[in-house]
């Protein structure tokens, strides 16, 4: 299960080139149900997303880099491509006491710069072990607008889009 909240960003951390960085590519063999295959790094998988905005199912199979690209063959729309800073959250706020149950440690901002043609969109995204929690969950000062139920900002949805 994937619970996890997106927001647009006001402005980028100052200290972004400390943090870990993937370089990812992902195409989509399906948006209903989601059929995604992604290159992240030197790593290659494929991931079934259900349905749901704040929360939804997710599983995800090992590919191999020859099955990847055969794959990428067959993808439907545009091809994503982004850096993901992954960027610890060290003093996470909570509305409730839901808060109380998270290890600090483990809650990151998964902080996606994307290239050309989505450029110069960023999307700041946090996963929560707990519905309660990621509602609990109070932005960071850095963040815009909470999309995370907004459809139009789901990767599938953006690999249709035409520019």
């Amino acid at each position: 299960m994937e619970i996890e909240r997106k927001f647009t960003v006001k402005k980028l951390p100052d200290n972004l080139s400390q943090y870990t960085c993937h370089i990812i590519e992902q195409a989509y063999l399906n948006t209903d149900p989601v059929v995604r295959i992604r290159k992240e790094d030197d790593a290659y998988y494929m991931t079934y997303k259900g349905k749901g905005l704040l929360s939804r199912e997710e599983y995800n199979l090992p590919l191999n880099e020859p099955s990847y690209y055969h794959l990428r063959e067959k993808a439907d729309g545009n091809i994503i491509s982004k850096k993901r800073y992954v960027i610890p959250i060290e003093h996470p706020t909570f509305m409730s006491d839901y808060g109380k149950t998270v290890d600090p440690k483990s809650l990151c901002v998964e902080l996606d710069i994307f290239e050309e043609p989505f450029a110069p969109l960023i999307i700041a995204e946090i996963e929560f072990p707990s519905i309660e929690t990621a509602q609990a969950f109070l932005p960071l000062d850095w963040f815009a607008q909470d999309v995370t139920d907004d459809p139009a900002y789901h990767n599938s949805n953006l690999s249709k889009r035409t520019f």
